[in-house]
């Protein structure tokens, strides 16, 4: 039996060789996937997610991996980082498709409503009564373009009155149910149940000055919002191909990151290149998470996460153990 399942064939070419890449460096090690967990402190569960291309490993899990098996860091995470940036084109994609579909409802639950009753009492006329009928991006009756004006038989009722009640006016709104019900299915398909491991071609890079999460959150993410501060990003769900990085600074040899998940509604901050004693602090508004470095040999620590509506709220900071200090802009 092959030790690798076969990668998901919607996978992006650069996000396929990066995990390929991932598997090579597994096999030359003859580590098991459990090993590889125990030893690089990510959890057995995560690490088959990231060798099958389900999830995007963090960098700090590349980093680890290259520590434990001997291979130049800096090629795993330039690699790390193209396939990064694939993992947040789909996000765009995602994020966009996310917006058609709630303007989509939101037109179709306005739709039911028929036309205002200004329009019907002020005695307008019929073509503009036909052109509120039918609402602009909701499929309609058979053989009615949503972006033209009905037949007169669409705008009238059986007495020829305008407007119109009754019979026509059911069929409008079950036209506009059965619109919606179309959307939120192929929305739900597109997104695989809404796994955001499965996501690969999806809410997107978010730009950092994006709104906060979405009311429905994807399967895996455990919260959203206030929920999130205080808790560990990685357990709740909101890293890998969910984060962004929104602020950079370097202190010393030090990078310090915002780092930004606007599926979770919450940004932590993030060292790499550090060493023991390095610490790190985020900081939104009268709220601050630190985290620190504890153990030799580590390079990365992380803050918990403190939610946030736009990611420019967010700061950044890196105490250095040698006294050096720098904060995100």
């Amino acid at each position: 039996m092959p030790r690798w399942r076969a990668l998901p064939d919607e996978l992006d070419p650069q996000v396929r060789e990066f995990a390929e890449q991932l598997r090579r460096v597994v096999d030359r090690t003859g580590l098991s996937v459990a090993a590889v967990a125990d030893r690089t402190g990510y959890s057995k569960t995560s690490w088959e997610r990231y060798l099958n291309g389900r999830l995007l490993a963090p960098k700090g899990a590349i980093v680890a991996l290259a520590e434990v098996t001997g291979t130049p860091p800096i090629h795993l995470t330039t690699m790390w980082e193209l396939a990064e940036r694939a993992w947040s084109r789909s996000e765009m994609r995602h994020d966009r498709t996310v917006e058609a579909v709630r303007i989509s409802q939101a037109r179709a639950a306005l739709g039911e409503f028929g036309p205002p009753p200004d329009v019907r009492e002020s005695g307008a006329g019929e073509s503009d009564v036909g052109r509120i009928a039918v609402t602009p991006g909701i499929a309609g009756p058979a053989g009615v373009s949503p972006t033209m004006p009905a037949s007169r038989d669409a705008r009238t009722t059986a007495d020829g009155a305008p407007g119109g009640s009754g019979p026509r006016r059911t069929t409008l709104f079950l036209a506009g149910v059965v619109g919606v019900v179309t959307i939120v299915v192929g929305a739900f398909l597109l997104t695989d149940g809404g796994d955001p491991q499965q996501a690969v071609g999806t809410t997107g890079p978010s730009s950092p000055a994006s709104a906060g999460p979405s009311t429905a959150l994807p399967s895996g993410v455990l919260c959203g919002g206030a929920d999130c501060t205080g808790r560990d990003a990685e357990e709740m769900g909101c890293s890998g191909d969910l984060v962004t990085t929104a602020k950079t600074a370097t202190v010393g040899a030090t990078l310090v990151e915002v780092r930004y998940s606007r599926t979770c509604g919450a940004a932590w901050g993030r060292i790499t290149q550090a060493a023991q004693g390095d610490g790190v602090r985020v900081t939104v508004g009268s709220v601050r998470q630190t985290g620190a470095i504890t153990v030799a040999g580590d390079t990365i620590a992380y803050t918990p996460m403190v939610a946030v509506k736009n990611a420019a709220d967010a700061t950044a900071c890196a105490v250095l153990a040698s006294g050096q200090q720098g904060c995100t802009p």
